[in-house]
Order: C-alpha cells, then structure tokens, then sequence
C-alpha cells in the first residue's frame, strides 16, 4: 500500500484565504462593537461569538484586546483616507477639495455608519486611557498630514490667506471631528451638517445684515 503525501500546511491554521476574509469579519465585527459600546465594556469573547468564532480563534488573530483595538483604528483610518484620497483626485481649488472630502464623508457615512462611530468613540477611549495614544498616532499623524497638505496647497494657490492657515486647519479638524462625534447617528442629520459646513466655506451660511 502506498503511502500519501504528507500535507504542508500547518495543522489548526486556516488556509490563507479563509484567514483573510476572517480577519477581515474581525475587524469589522470589532469596529461596531467599539463604536456601539466602547473599549472597556466590549469583550473579545463577545467579538468572537458576533464574528462566528471561538475566543481561542480569535486570539491567533489578535493576541490581545489592545491589539484588536489598535488594528480596528488602523484598517478604519487606512480606509477612509483613501476614499478621501481618490475623492479629490481630479478636483483642483480649496474649496471644491474640502467639499469633495465632505461628500465623500457622507457617502461612507451612508454605506457604513460605524467607521464614523468608531472614530468618534477612539477619542472616548483616548481619553480615558491616555496611554492608547501613543499606538494610534501614526495613523492619526497620516490623516493630519492629508489634511495639512490640502491647506498648504490652498495657500500656495492663494485660496487661503497665508496669515490664517493656523484657523483655517484648526476649522477643518474641527468640522470633521464634529461629523464623525456628533452627527454620524442620522444621515439626515449628518447630511444637514455636511451642507451648512460647505455653506461656512462659501462665506453664505449667515447672512449681513445692514448696521442699524
């Protein structure tokens, strides 16, 4: 009788493509779960059963609760920036980028409310567990950079003052982060924030009235 040969793949490792694609139901199973309850109520044994496996799985994924955590912000931050990124290609002019970026926050709102969500719980969680920021700054460092970058550009082609580029980042980070905290929970809602952002841009959300 002949013998077979003996399989090369690691016994208890998924193949890789089913590793992906769990991974992948990981992430964003932990996203919402983040976003929905925080950091210290959100358990892994609770990831686990929502994304349909074992606890011990879930730790050949992510070693730690931290470590999930960590990679939620980083999959979350990588993916909005690109759309951001590919929203503006074509798109020249200060104003008409930071409108591309705030229609494209809205798309993703729309199709996923939960990358917002998170977003807005990560400075929750910041907050209570300073010692966090430290892992997540580099991702927040790239999208700080983005963001610099349209206001330099702006600048240089003279669609914003030089002497208030300081303001001008400052009502950008602002506005975003006021999406993502306050005005994720209801595309009606969300949508009305994006447009009177766009309306403050155009210098026609309020209008001037006549001095008496």
């Amino acid at each position: 009788m002949s013998r077979g040969k003996k399989s090369t793949s690691r016994l208890g490792r998924p193949p890789a493509t089913d590793s992906a694609d769990t991974r992948r139901t990981i992430l964003d199973v932990a996203r919402a779960a983040f976003a929905d309850r925080g950091f210290e109520v959100t358990t892994n044994r609770e990831i686990a059963t929502e994304a349909g496996i074992t606890p011990a799985a879930l730790y050949h994924y992510f070693p730690s609760k931290l470590d999930l955590f960590v990679a939620v912000h980083h999959d979350t931050q990588e993916r909005v920036l690109a759309r951001f990124i590919q929203a503006i290609e074509d798109v020249s002019g200060f104003v008409p980028r930071l409108e591309a970026i705030l229609d494209e926050s809205h798309r993703m709102n729309n199709e996923d409310p939960s990358l917002a969500r998170f977003l807005g719980a990560v400075r929750v969680d910041v907050a209570r567990h300073p010692e966090f920021e430290m892992a997540l700054q580099v991702d927040q460092a790239a999208m700080d950079t983005f963001f610099r970058s349209i206001v330099d550009q702006g600048v240089e082609t003279g669609d914003v003052d030089r002497s208030r580029r300081a303001l001008v980042l400052s009502f950008v980070a602002t506005t975003l982060t006021g999406l993502t905290t306050g005005q994720s929970a209801s595309d009606r809602q969300h949508a009305l924030a994006v447009e009177a952002i766009k309306a403050a841009v155009r210098g026609d959300l309020v209008a001037r009235l006549p001095h008496a």
